[in-house]
């Protein structure tokens, strides 16, 4: 019976300790300037095929629904015509010890689900995979520092490549159907 109070008396006198967080400053582990977005300048031979084959599929769609979509597939190829002939603008990327700083906005680790590495209109492309829309997030790399980043990524979040979604297949195809992509 002594040793049953004496266990009791012992587990009343122990108190919760408080926990105690450190913040830990915030560091530049890598740092870099490139353009904005993936960027290839085009010949005048993709934009005529680009236009040929938007007038056909805004005419068989005018003749089906009407105006409206005819207009929304104009501004559409209009977009894609200036963003395809203004070069981007260089930003700075920062890799931190509390997540990525594109253009000094701060996105943090916890956001982020895995990273990998890939090409796109002949710039090399720092991929994440994040759990917030738009769900990817794509940054323009110098390939001198592409195992750097992979090294210091690698501390917070997996480098694992994402499966291509189906979306991914269908542009991936069409675009080598296009003059100029091969």
């Amino acid at each position: 019976m002594d040793t049953a109070q004496s266990t009791e008396n012992n587990q009343e006198k122990v108190e919760p300790q408080a926990v105690v967080v450190r913040r830990e400053p915030e560091r530049d582990l890598v740092t870099w300037v490139a353009s904005a977005r993936p960027f290839k300048k085009r010949d005048r031979q993709y934009f005529v095929t680009i236009f040929a084959i938007a007038g056909i599929i805004s005419l068989v769609i005018f003749l089906a629904e009407g105006l409206m979509p005819v207009v929304l597939i104009i501004a559409l190829v209009f977009l894609y015509y200036i963003l395809s002939t203004v070069p981007p603008e260089e930003i700075e990327y920062k890799i931190t010890t509390k997540g990525i700083k594109i253009a000094d906005k701060l996105i943090g680790w916890q956001l982020m689900n895995k990273f990998w590495f890939g090409h796109r209109m002949d710039n090399e492309v720092l991929f994440f995979d994040t759990f917030q829309i738009p769900g990817r997030i794509e940054l323009v790399i110098n390939p001198e520092i592409k195992e750097v980043l992979e090294k210091e990524i690698s501390a917070y979040i997996p480098f694992e490549k994402a499966a291509d979604s189906n979306i991914d297949k269908l542009t991936n195809w069409v675009s080598q159907k296009l003059p100029g992509n091969k």
